[in-house]
Protein backbone atom coordinates (compact mmCIF):
# COMPACT_ATOMS: atom_id res chain seq x y z
CA UNK A 1 0.00 0.00 0.00
CA UNK A 2 1.67 3.61 -1.33
CA UNK A 3 1.34 6.48 1.38
CA UNK A 4 0.42 9.63 0.08
CA UNK A 5 2.15 12.54 2.00
CA UNK A 6 -0.71 14.36 3.86
CA UNK A 7 -1.75 17.37 1.73
CA UNK A 8 -2.08 20.80 3.89
CA UNK A 9 -4.91 22.91 2.39
CA UNK A 10 -6.09 26.13 4.33
CA UNK A 11 -9.87 27.23 3.62
CA UNK A 12 -10.85 30.92 4.66
CA UNK A 13 -14.28 30.34 4.73
CA UNK A 14 -17.14 33.61 5.84
CA UNK A 15 -18.47 32.89 8.73
CA UNK A 16 -22.14 33.38 7.74
CA UNK A 17 -22.20 31.22 4.92
CA UNK A 18 -19.70 28.90 3.75
CA UNK A 19 -18.42 28.35 7.41
CA UNK A 20 -21.88 27.06 8.65
CA UNK A 21 -22.10 24.98 5.17
CA UNK A 22 -18.68 23.83 6.50
CA UNK A 23 -20.59 23.17 10.19
CA UNK A 24 -23.16 21.47 8.34
CA UNK A 25 -21.35 19.03 6.63
CA UNK A 26 -19.69 17.85 9.77
CA UNK A 27 -22.99 17.95 11.87
CA UNK A 28 -24.99 15.67 8.93
CA UNK A 29 -21.72 13.59 9.05
CA UNK A 30 -20.69 14.01 5.72
CA UNK A 31 -17.15 11.73 4.62
CA UNK A 32 -14.87 14.87 2.59
CA UNK A 33 -11.10 15.14 2.92
CA UNK A 34 -9.54 15.70 6.23
CA UNK A 35 -6.48 17.57 4.86
CA UNK A 36 -8.45 21.15 4.84
CA UNK A 37 -8.07 23.08 7.90
CA UNK A 38 -11.07 25.96 7.85
CA UNK A 39 -10.33 28.97 9.55
CA UNK A 40 -13.60 31.69 10.08
CA UNK A 41 -13.06 35.20 8.46
CA UNK A 42 -15.48 37.70 9.21
CA UNK A 43 -16.55 38.30 5.47
CA UNK A 44 -15.06 36.82 1.95
CA UNK A 45 -14.08 40.57 1.84
CA UNK A 46 -11.78 40.27 4.62
CA UNK A 47 -9.62 37.38 2.51
CA UNK A 48 -6.51 39.38 2.47
CA UNK A 49 -4.05 38.49 -0.27
CA UNK A 50 -1.36 38.37 2.30
CA UNK A 51 -3.36 35.39 3.99
CA UNK A 52 -2.94 33.61 0.83
CA UNK A 53 0.68 34.43 0.22
CA UNK A 54 1.23 33.77 3.89
CA UNK A 55 -0.49 30.49 3.95
CA UNK A 56 1.33 29.53 0.85
CA UNK A 57 4.54 30.24 2.23
CA UNK A 58 4.65 28.48 5.14
CA UNK A 59 3.84 24.99 3.52
CA UNK A 60 0.03 24.92 2.25
CA UNK A 61 -0.35 22.95 -0.57
CA UNK A 62 -4.00 24.87 -1.57
CA UNK A 63 -5.86 27.09 -0.69
CA UNK A 64 -9.42 27.50 -0.76
CA UNK A 65 -11.58 30.87 -0.45
CA UNK A 66 -15.19 30.33 0.43
CA UNK A 67 -17.94 33.11 0.73
CA UNK A 68 -21.65 33.65 0.48
CA UNK A 69 -23.49 33.42 -3.38
CA UNK A 70 -23.56 36.52 -4.97
CA UNK A 71 -26.42 39.21 -3.89
CA UNK A 72 -26.91 37.18 -0.67
CA UNK A 73 -23.47 38.73 1.44
CA UNK A 74 -24.44 39.89 4.77
CA UNK A 75 -22.13 43.01 4.04
CA UNK A 76 -23.67 43.73 0.58
CA UNK A 77 -20.97 43.34 -1.56
CA UNK A 78 -18.16 42.07 0.06
CA UNK A 79 -18.10 38.61 -2.26
CA UNK A 80 -17.98 40.76 -5.07
CA UNK A 81 -15.25 42.37 -3.29
CA UNK A 82 -13.62 39.24 -2.91
CA UNK A 83 -14.04 37.98 -6.97
CA UNK A 84 -11.84 41.42 -7.80
CA UNK A 85 -9.43 40.35 -4.98
CA UNK A 86 -9.31 36.48 -6.50
CA UNK A 87 -8.88 37.49 -9.55
CA UNK A 88 -6.12 39.67 -9.24
CA UNK A 89 -4.55 36.99 -6.78
CA UNK A 90 -4.64 34.58 -9.12
CA UNK A 91 -2.70 36.29 -11.84
CA UNK A 92 -0.14 37.26 -8.80
CA UNK A 93 0.20 33.85 -7.78
CA UNK A 94 0.92 32.40 -10.90
CA UNK A 95 3.77 34.78 -11.70
CA UNK A 96 5.13 33.73 -8.59
CA UNK A 97 5.25 29.75 -9.81
CA UNK A 98 1.75 28.45 -7.86
CA UNK A 99 -0.14 26.43 -10.33
CA UNK A 100 -3.77 27.92 -10.97
CA UNK A 101 -5.30 24.51 -9.40
CA UNK A 102 -3.76 25.56 -5.91
CA UNK A 103 -5.98 28.16 -5.23
CA UNK A 104 -9.59 28.17 -5.80
CA UNK A 105 -12.96 30.62 -4.88
CA UNK A 106 -16.70 29.09 -4.20
CA UNK A 107 -19.71 30.30 -3.02
CA UNK A 108 -20.84 28.12 -0.65
CA UNK A 109 -24.22 28.71 1.50
CA UNK A 110 -25.17 27.54 5.07
CA UNK A 111 -27.32 24.87 3.60
CA UNK A 112 -24.99 23.49 1.20
CA UNK A 113 -23.12 21.04 3.16
CA UNK A 114 -22.93 18.73 0.46
CA UNK A 115 -21.85 21.38 -1.62
CA UNK A 116 -18.71 21.81 0.97
CA UNK A 117 -17.99 18.52 0.92
CA UNK A 118 -17.56 18.09 -2.70
CA UNK A 119 -15.66 21.17 -3.49
CA UNK A 120 -13.14 19.92 -0.29
CA UNK A 121 -12.87 16.41 -2.01
CA UNK A 122 -12.44 18.10 -5.51
CA UNK A 123 -9.61 20.33 -4.35
CA UNK A 124 -8.05 17.22 -2.47
CA UNK A 125 -8.32 15.38 -5.17
CA UNK A 126 -6.45 18.04 -7.55
CA UNK A 127 -3.73 19.09 -5.19
CA UNK A 128 -2.57 15.52 -4.78
CA UNK A 129 -2.76 15.41 -8.16
CA UNK A 130 0.14 17.88 -8.51
CA UNK A 131 1.63 16.36 -5.35
CA UNK A 132 2.56 19.20 -2.58
CA UNK A 133 3.82 22.31 -3.11
CA UNK A 134 7.38 23.18 -3.34
CA UNK A 135 7.53 26.17 -3.33
CA UNK A 136 10.08 27.93 -0.77
CA UNK A 137 10.88 31.33 -1.73
CA UNK A 138 11.40 34.11 0.57
CA UNK A 139 9.11 36.48 0.66
CA UNK A 140 8.92 39.36 3.13
CA UNK A 141 5.54 39.51 4.76
CA UNK A 142 4.83 42.53 7.57
CA UNK A 143 3.33 41.27 10.26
Amino acid sequence: MSERKRLRIVALLCRWCSYAGADLAGVSRTKYASDVLPIKVPCSARMDPQLVIRAFSEGADGVLLAGCHPGDCHYLKGNYKALRRFMLLKKYTSQMGIEDERLRLEWISASEGARYAEVVNEMSARVAKLGPLNWRREIPIET
